[in-house]
């Protein structure tokens, strides 16, 4: 069984373990005086050895816990805009592709855990979901050749890359505001170790809306490479471990279908990819 790192709460305290069927394995209680979270972890190189000396008993079950989002604590979050090509056309500008990928930044208090409710502020009900697949660097680097840029993929993970529409265009050259609301988006279930090209390289990724399909596409048709974003990004900053990189979603947000359809409180989203889970968040009101 592929192994499934989580970061979760138990009585107030952060901690992190193995998913397992039946329940969490508890590792922070013997490694978090050395490691104290899995970025730490995820520095020293030790995912492998923690998962392969773990014990194999379960320490809380599922409903015990909160999950939350898996590295608690990045350096940096980058995340890539419009990096499928169904995604660009929804543009309907007439432009091709870029020839270099969108960023933005996003902070890690916009994100909540698998199962956690994703909240619409009271600012605007236009919260729109966006799946998508989530590197996470465990070696550091700057000006990273492509030809090497996996080798510096600790473990990824899955987003929904939730937006505010009307807020990314509060202004005329930033998304900064709709894509950092607290808690409007989501990151996990878990870590899977990254081992190879194959886990990524073309592999179906979907989201589904209380059930029903509304995006699908795979890895293999995205504009920018996972090797191409990694090597681009370190160009102009330090990747460091534990910095998250959120790849890109296919077409078929909310906003694009016609009427748009923005999520509302009791909805469900899902976002799923080969071998990697699937990421469920019910939708809430801010209180």
């Amino acid at each position: 069984m592929t192994d499934r790192f989580v970061s979760f709460s138990k009585d107030g305290q952060v901690r992190y373990g193995l998913h397992r069927p039946e329940g969490i394995t508890d590792l922070w209680a013997e490694h978090g005086m050395r490691w104290p979270g899995l970025r730490e972890v995820i520095a020293a190189g030790m995912l492998e050895e923690l998962a392969a000396g773990a014990p194999k008993r379960v320490d809380f079950l599922e409903e015990e816990i909160r999950y939350e989002i898996p590295v608690t604590n990045p350096e940096k979050i980058l995340c890539v805009g419009v990096n499928f090509p169904d995604r660009n056309e929804e543009y309907k500008d007439g432009q091709a592709a870029p020839a270099n990928p969108s960023l933005f930044i996003r902070f890690p208090r916009s994100f909540v855990g698998h199962l956690q409710p994703l909240v619409r502020p009271p600012e605007s009900p236009q919260l729109d979901y966006e799946g998508e697949i989530v590197l996470v660097i465990g070696k550091g680097g700057r000006r990273i050749a492509q030809e090497a840029a996996l080798d510096h993929v600790a473990a990824l993970s899955l987003c929904n890359e939730g937006t505010i529409r009307d807020w990314v265009r509060h202004a005329k050259f930033n998304v900064t505001q709709g894509k950092n609301f607290d808690r409007t988006g989501s990151i996990g279930p878990w870590l899977v170790p990254y081992r190879s090209e194959a886990q990524i390289g073309d592999i179906a990724l979907t989201t589904r809306v209380n059930g029903a399909v509304r995006q699908q596409d795979r890895t293999g048709r995205m504009i920018f490479s996972f090797r191409r974003i990694i090597s681009y990004i370190s160009t102009f900053t330090t990747l460091v471990p534990g910095d998250l990189i959120v790849t890109g979603t296919p077409t078929g947000a909310g906003a694009r279908l016609d009427p748009p359809v923005w999520l509302r409180p009791g909805d469900v989203v899902e976002v799923e990819a080969t071998g990697l889970g699937v990421l469920r968040n019910p939708i809430v009101d801010e209180e």
